[in-house]
């Protein structure tokens, strides 16, 4: 991670000034799991909070977060729990998508980033920001990108000091200079974000 920073230090003196006053990046792994990619799912426009609520409501329901309990749970039982019969149905797609092998999660290390997120995206309720997402957390990509996130969009406004809330793929152009590393790049713009707005 060190030469990382160094990299992302020496290539972009803004973002410098950042790494040096957050500190070491801890971005946080996920586990690589049917669990973690169904909270995804979960959590799509939802805030923080009411995604853990329903997370957490399911795993007292169910006891555990795999496909075979998905497929067993009944639709009501789902409706209570707090999904909708939109997630509820994403969430049925997954699960049969890995039984039936058409997602094999335990191949998915073993293939480059654009390989994992078409896998990924061929499953209902799973877009590009999702499979980025999960490639960053639960994959361990150094160098993931995720343009349309409006978090971190919001973030390069606030710490180029834009007029403007910038466009994907200008954050991507941006991006250009944080290579191979701009997972790490994102992780501290997210930070300096936060720091910004909450103090």
């Amino acid at each position: 991670m060190e030469y990382a920073l160094h990299h992302l230090r020496r290539v972009d003196s803004t973002l410098a000034l950042w790494i040096d006053q957050i500190g070491p990046c801890t971005l946080q792994r996920q586990p690589h799991s049917f669990a973690t990619l169904a909270y995804a799912i979960i959590s799509q426009q939802l805030s923080l909070a009411a995604a853990r609520t329903i997370r957490d409501r399911l795993i007292e329901r169910l006891g555990i977060l795999d496909p075979e309990t998905i497929l067993a749970t009944d639709e009501a039982l789902l409706r209570a729990i707090g999904l909708s019969a939109r997630k509820s149905s994403y969430l049925r797609d997954l699960a049969e998508q890995v039984i039936r092998g058409q997602l094999e999660l335990e191949q998915l290390p073993a293939l480059d980033d654009e390989a994992v997120i078409a896998a990924l995206t061929a499953v209902k309720g799973i877009g590009r920001w999702t499979a980025e997402i999960y490639l960053m957390f639960a994959l361990e990509r150094l160098d993931v990108l995720p343009a349309a996130d409006l978090g971190l969009r919001d973030a390069v406004r606030l710490i180029y000091d834009l007029p403007h809330l910038p466009t994907s793929p200008e954050v991507r152009m941006l991006g250009e200079r944080w290579r191979p590393y701009r997972s790490v790049a994102c992780w501290y713009l997210w930070q300096a974000r936060r720091m910004i707005l909450h103090g």
